[in-house]
């Protein structure tokens, strides 16, 4: 047993299994006596309904998924280059394929006896746009383990509810309406800035969440040693009592055994000093014929 191992078969499960299975594999891991493996598992959080759908999609589609990853580094990239006319067509293949993948996970999820509503569908298109628009997102949802809906970051415009129908064409803008390219990468360069501050905010407290749950694991380290001392006390003083239950019976007879010692004793007193009593009669008798004669 592995943790990969037991994370994968864990991740595809219906979110409402995943705890039982979980604690299954807990018990599994401890009574190996793997107990760091043990301590990972019993981290491994239980995934929204949206995860587990976004999961099923890395499972069940992989050329979806490498497709999907690889419209995503060409997003990326025309928005580096800010490349207004790759953008648009990007934009519009990427309202589509989102769209059609979300549905298709809302189909997987049904197939397994879960149905999630357009919401939670929602949530799998959001995560999937963050795919498209943030590596980091990309390569945590590659690996099919998600818990929660993933978020795009700042600065990429915000995912719309249906794919974009097709467009007449536009009338071009007046040449006069040039763009700002100095703005736009100041704009650019703040968002980034804000990204890089809410990415060290959400790491510290990741790091103090894991703190928070290396402590609870102490504690509950510390508690499953109390309560095994407690055990082998309440066994130690369960078998002491048997044993003074049975000195004592022991002290009862031997009670009743000396009693029963100095009765005889006193009725084998009592015996020899009537025979001592007959036998003197009887002297004195002998002795009173014997002075007759």
């Amino acid at each position: 047993m592995d943790l990969d191992a037991v994370a994968d078969e864990l991740y595809g499960l219906p979110p409402a299994e995943f705890t039982a299975a979980r604690d299954e594999r807990v018990k599994a891991a401890r009574a190996a006596g793997q107990r760091e493996l043990a301590e990972q598992i019993r981290r491994l959080r239980r995934p929204t309904l949206s995860a587990w759908g976004s999961n099923l999609l890395v499972r069940e589609q992989p050329e979806e998924v490498q497709r999907l990853l690889r419209l995503g580094e060409a997003l990326r990239q025309a928005h580096r280059d800010l490349d207004g006319e790759q953008l648009r067509q990007l934009s519009v293949q990427q309202q589509q394929v989102t769209f059609a993948l979300a549905r298709q996970a809302g189909q997987f999820t049904a197939r397994c006896g879960q149905r999630i509503s357009e919401d939670t569908q929602r949530e799998v298109q959001e995560t999937l746009h963050a795919v498209l628009v943030d590596e980091a997102a990309a390569r945590q949802w590659a690996e099919g383990r998600l818990t929660k809906p993933l978020n795009a970051p700042a600065g990429f415009p915000a995912l719309p509810q249906r794919p974009a129908a097709p467009t007449a064409c536009r009338t071009p803008k007046p040449s006069g309406q040039v763009v700002d390219l100095d703005a736009a990468r100041a704009h650019r360069k703040e968002h980034k800035e804000r990204l890089e501050r809410a990415q060290d905010q959400a790491a510290e407290a990741e790091r103090e969440l894991q703190e928070r749950e290396e402590d609870l694991a102490g504690a509950q380290e510390e508690q499953a040693r109390a309560e095994e001392r407690q055990q082998r006390a309440e066994a130690s003083i369960t078998e002491l009592s048997q044993q003074l239950k049975e000195a004592k019976d022991e002290q009862r007879q031997a009670h009743q055994a000396v009693q029963r010692s100095r009765d005889h004793a006193r009725d084998a007193d009592r015996a020899i000093r009537e025979a001592r009593r007959r036998a003197t009669d009887a002297a004195d008798h002998a002795r009173k014929l014997a002075e007759q004669h």
